[in-house]
């Protein structure tokens, strides 16, 4: 009779253990079910653009690389770097004495075959003189025939080295002018209107234009300027003359400057393995903001829609046989409704609306509670309007 206190303290501590499992099994399965959450966005208008981007650099339109067609030291410098010219301005001089020397020394050969030419053509006169008084003797018989067939042979003779002596006055009047022509090259002008952009040789260097032209100084025409976008092989089936073009630059990133695309270069690039064809355009540089060698972002653009409803392309689901995709949406009683929207164009963030949704209605772009599931711990990011 002992236990029996114990026997029933237990019995208690059972008995309430009991019931605390039945209440909350009770208010489990009484309770009603939470209401699944969602991430949504409104449907709104904005500017939306459908652009394959690209990376650039810019190149002036006219660029043209300065050398020497002669070789010597550069005797004198006329620009300096940055300095704008126009055509026919002196730019550099190499040391004209070698040249002007090589001018006279054939100078003087045309002088002394000029010379020989007027000696040949007296002693021709003289010959001719000679053929016509033994023709004369001959038909009266007052000289051998001998005699005549030498005059006849010594004219001809000299009249053939009279054609030869021209031959020679003419090849000789060739190799002055172009004397004069390597003497004209010691004084190097500017090609084109530009800007001097480099100058790779200083004066008193020699250069050598032996076996290629040395290249002195750049000139570019900063005017206009060539961008050069680089697009990928997977982009580039999309990317077509005519199309419309804007580009930013690192300096710059809010202001746009805009072009036609002019070419797209049908041979590739490769770099580190990757596929690149270059687009071309141009774009004018009046106030000489973009300078050569820059960095451009560039956009190609394939559509854009002014003033368009968009979504978030979460927010898209499965596609049906006309081509328009499902759409959730999170109405004011919180229940959901599915529509079937068709889209527009599209960039990697947001699709263009065409029908299917008004302006305010939230679509739902994922699931809250899977976001707080994630094994990473993170917890839901709040609804998105």
């Amino acid at each position: 009779m002992q236990n029996t206190p114990k026997r029933r303290s237990r019995k208690l501590v059972y008995g309430i253990v009991a019931l605390a499992a039945l209440g909350l099994l009770s208010l489990f399965w009484l309770s009603p079910p939470k209401k699944p959450e969602y991430l949504t966005a409104a449907v709104q208008r904005t500017d939306l653009e459908n652009a394959v981007l690209a990376t650039g650099v810019l190149q002036a339109l006219k660029q043209v690389e300065v050398g020497a067609q002669v070789s010597g030291q550069l005797k004198s410098l006329k620009v300096v770097l940055g300095q704008t010219v126009k055509k026919g301005d002196w730019l550099a001089e190499i040391d004209p004495v070698i040249s002007q020397n090589t001018l006279a020394q054939e100078q003087a050969k045309l002088d002394n075959l000029q010379a020989q030419k007027l000696a040949k053509e007296v002693r021709i006169r003289q010959a001719q003189l000679s053929w016509a008084r033994q023709q004369e003797m001959l038909a009266q018989d007052a000289a051998a025939r001998q005699d005549m067939e030498s005059a006849d042979a010594e004219l001809r003779a000299l009249r053939a080295d009279g054609v030869s002596l021209d031959a020679q006055i003419r090849q000789q009047r060739l190799a002055l002018a172009s004397a004069q022509t390597n003497l004209s090259y010691t004084r190097i002008v500017a090609p084109i209107d530009g800007d001097v952009v480099s100058i790779s040789t200083l004066e008193g260097q020699t250069v050598v234009a032996s076996f290629q032209v040395p290249t002195l100084m750049k000139l570019a025409d900063l005017s206009t300027m060539t961008v050069k976008a680089q697009v990928s092989e997977a982009d580039v089936v999309r990317v077509k003359a005519g199309q419309p073009v804007y580009f930013t630059i690192l300096g710059d990133p809010d202001k746009r400057y805009y072009g036609t695309l002019r070419a797209v270069q049908p041979s590739p690039e490769k770099i580190n393995n990757a596929v690149f064809f270059n687009a071309l355009f141009d774009v004018p540089n009046p106030d000489r903001t973009l300078r050569v060698d820059m960095t451009a972002q560039v956009a190609i653009m394939l559509g854009e829609a002014k003033q368009a409803l968009v979504v978030p392309l979460t927010a898209l689901g499965a596609r049906d046989k006309d081509g328009r995709q499902e759409v959730r949406v999170l109405k004011p009683d919180q229940s959901v409704e599915k529509r079937m929207v068709r889209v527009g164009i599209s960039n990697n963030f947001q699709a263009q609306v065409l029908e299917g949704l008004n302006e305010g209605d939230n679509v739902i772009t994922g699931d809250a509670s899977a976001v707080a599931d994630k094994p990473d711990g993170g917890g839901p990011r709040g609804k998105s309007q």
